[in-house]
């Protein structure tokens, strides 16, 4: 027989939109402003380093980081947010969402400040302590991902819960604005301060000493975000999800809630005990997982993964279409703060024509059509551009139709973020049972960034020249080229459609509910169950 839902779930499924909601938000979505910098800015500063650590004297070209260095200042970060994202996400289902959510920011905090401070005595150890700091960075960065999704997701209505946990992700795109900002800032500030000279006009005058303080500050300003949520952090409540269902503690989960909700609820640890038990605590890797969350987690991990060796290998092929509208001239013409002014500049242009609205749009009609559709959407919309863009690359990168491939390119980035770059967010947060919930976000999240070091490294070395031309200027082996590396990526996202079938739609059902934790479960395999632990509605 099926049990009525706890009346503290029940309070907050049903809950209006209240004050708490916003300062979750907040709180949760400040981090992820600083997780976006701290990611993106490394991005706006590599060819500065280039310059800065790699000059060669009576070069005809600026220095330029190696390739492998290039790729192993990104993809350590990434390695870093594996770990983060698995071990963090364990973590919040053993001791709790609220234990770890400020060790996280903190590491961010130490990792952004400690990465402007990189010291070593050649370029090589300025590179490595670089890299190492870094790497710290992304474990508190891969953290934040599962415990901010669980957190806001628990918190919220059943009505807006979509919105609120994609409001939270969309400070991603103001954090990677507002390193565009900063760099843009500083650049100018030195550039004017200073007055340097073009490369090709006087080589070692063109990166002035006073460069290496540019970069370094671009990075630390990443800790300051941080920096003032810690302390909002540490204030929050544990979620009544996990502290009535998985730390087994009704009176605690009512006590919180009711101060939080500021209505009177009762703790019904009776009725905890009984769920609790009848529900049984199997993990991950237990058949009955296999049978009711398999499909869902197998879903998730695919399409977190092709969505970020789509959405990375992007972010590497800029450069080179940058330079092929001309928005970046050739390297030689310009001096390292110019250089520096011009990519930050790029990045803001398709950061506010395409990732921002992207974002806004997510949370506006996430809980009206639909997780899924949006997913779907996203997908189909990003491979028929880049199918448009890569077959007429050739021609659209002439003079007067330039206005085209960029206009088509911003696009991409806005369905990617109107799409699934926010749902594959969302929905681990949704879909997997309490105590398994931040454990399972943290494995589909930790694929993604697979899937981002696939794109970094893979498309970083595929998006050159098959003639090997830019070999001399770039220090990279041929590739397949740009417009090839659309096809291949136009391709993935047909993976990502085929997946995103194996996901269940959320929108308008309680956490229980679309987890199978309630009587009326929406996942396969519960009937099989029913021999083994009854399905209660909480």
């Amino acid at each position: 027989m099926a049990l009525e839902k706890l009346q503290v779930l029940h309070a907050l499924d049903v809950a209006e939109t209240q004050r708490y909601h916003v300062r979750a938000v907040v709180i949760a979505g400040t981090g992820f402003f600083a997780d976006a910098y701290d990611l993106f800015c490394i991005t706006l500063v590599t060819k500065l380093l280039g310059r800065i650590y790699y000059h060669v004297p009576g070069r005809g070209e600026p220095g330029r980081l190696p390739p492998r260095l290039e790729a192993a200042i990104s993809g350590v970060t990434f390695c870093g947010m594996i770990v983060g994202q698995l071990l963090f996400g364990w973590l919040g289902d053993k001791v709790g969402r609220k234990k770890f959510y400020g060790k996280t920011i903190m590491l961010m905090i130490m990792g952004s400040f400690l990465s402007g401070l990189s010291f070593g005595n050649s370029a090589g150890g300025v590179m490595a302590t670089l890299c190492f700091f870094r790497f710290w960075l992304g474990v508190g960065i891969g953290g934040d991902y599962p415990l901010s999704a669980t957190i806001m997701s628990e918190y919220a209505n059943k009505r807006n819960r979509g919105s609120f946990v994609a409001a939270v992700f969309a400070m991603e795109g103001l954090g990677v604005l507002s390193g565009c900002i900063v760099t843009l800032v500083v650049s100018a500030t030195f550039q004017a301060r200073f007055g340097v000279p073009a490369y090709e006009d006087d080589p070692a005058a063109s990166t002035p000493p006073q460069a290496d303080y540019a970069w370094r500050i671009v990075l630390m300003v990443g800790a300051i975000p941080a920096c003032f949520t810690y302390h909002w952090r540490m204030r929050m409540p544990e979620t009544a999800r996990y502290t009535a269902l998985v730390a087994r503690d009704a009176d605690k989960a009512a006590r919180d809630m009711s101060r939080v909700l500021e209505v009177d609820i009762t703790g019904e640890p009776d009725k905890v005990e009984s769920i609790t038990r009848d529900r049984g605590d199997y993990g991950v890797f237990s058949r009955r997982f296999a049978r009711r969350h398999g499909a869902h987690l197998a879903g998730a991990v695919a399409c977190w993964f092709v969505l970020d060796v789509v959405f990375y290998s992007q972010n590497i092929l800029q450069e080179k279409i940058f330079s092929d509208v001309k928005w970046v001239p050739r390297a030689r013409t310009m001096s390292a703060l110019e250089e520096t002014y011009r990519v930050g500049r790029a990045h803001a242009i398709i950061a506010l024509c395409g990732t921002l609205p992207g974002y806004w749009f997510a949370i506006a009609f996430v809980d009206v059509v639909g997780r899924k559709a949006i997913q779907f959407l996203g997908f189909a919309m990003m491979m028929g551009f880049m199918l448009v863009i890569a077959a007429f690359y050739d021609s659209l990168i002439s003079p007067g139709r330039r206005i085209w491939l960029v206009l088509m390119y911003t696009f991409t980035f806005f369905f990617a973020n109107f799409g699934p770059n926010s749902t594959t967010f969302i929905l681990p947060a949704e879909i997997f049972p309490a105590h398994l919930r931040t454990t399972c976000h943290g494995i589909s999240a930790a694929a993604g960034k697979v899937g981002a070091i696939v794109g970094t490294f893979g498309f970083m070395y595929a998006g050159q020249k098959a003639d090997g031309s830019e070999a001399t200027e770039t220090g990279y082996p041929s590739g397949i080229g740009v417009r090839a590396s659309l096809f291949v990526l136009a391709a993935s996202n047909v993976l990502g459609i085929l997946f995103t079938c194996f996901l269940p739609e959320p929108k308008g059902l309680s956490l229980e509910e679309v987890s199978g934790e309630g009587g009326e479960s929406t996942n396969r395999g519960d009937a099989d169950d029913v021999g083994d632990s009854q399905i209660l509605r909480l």
